[in-house]
């Protein structure tokens, strides 16, 4: 399995970035995430996007890396990136900073991430969480009385859980129901099985 790590410009954890770099085989920041790579003492393999946010001293100091410039403005910087990860064949990724500071970029990375997830596991870190776009079932380890939410974004078929205080069994959501968040691991290893739709997977630290 070859794992990216890809950075972006929203709320980062040096701290964390430096952690997730050790687990990755690649580093990609989009645009301005190559200001939050070196400020967390990172080189970049490469930056990506319409580069047009990425800051003069990050240029400068990254004059020996790819800057992969993408004009189209139909989609953003974060959408470029993981194109670009597909293309190259990575089958997982990281992803930081895509959360936090806007709304708007928060909720459309999280959706945009959709058109990916067939094509490699994405995980979206922070301080204290991850979060998992779902188009089909996956185990996961957490440690026992992490909490853990499932949103269904679609209408979603046969969904179980296993590992959980509260398990469900070839259950039927629907977009927006609440009833599979604030759940609670109970077991090391978790499963969430179904069998069609998109959910979110969310387990805290």
């Amino acid at each position: 399995m070859s794992k990216a790590l890809l950075i972006c410009n929203g709320q980062n954890s040096p701290a964390l970035l430096k952690r997730l770099a050790k687990e990755c085989d690649f580093i990609l920041a989009a645009d301005a995430g190559a200001d939050a790579a070196l400020a967390a003492g990172l080189t970049p393999n490469a930056v990506i996007g319409d580069l047009d946010s990425a800051s003069p001293r990050a240029r400068k100091r990254l004059k020996n890396v790819p800057f992969i410039h993408i004009s189209r403005q139909d989609n953003t910087d974060f959408d470029k990136a993981l194109h670009w990860l597909c293309k190259q064949k990575f089958t997982a990724c990281y992803i930081a900073g895509a959360t936090g500071k806007r709304m708007d970029f928060t909720v459309g990375n999280l959706l945009a991430a959709f058109a990916y997830a067939k094509r490699m596991e994405i995980a979206f870190k922070a301080d204290g969480w991850t979060l998992w776009p779902l188009v089909k079932s996956k185990r996961f380890c957490a440690a026992k009385g992490a909490r853990m939410s499932l949103i269904p974004l679609t209408a979603c078929r046969g969904v179980s859980l296993k590992g959980l205080k509260y398990p469900l069994h070839n259950a039927r959501l629907k977009a927006g129901d609440t009833m599979t968040t604030s759940n609670v691991v109970q077991a090391t290893r978790c499963e969430v099985t179904f069998s069609g739709g998109k959910l979110l997977l969310y387990v805290e630290d």
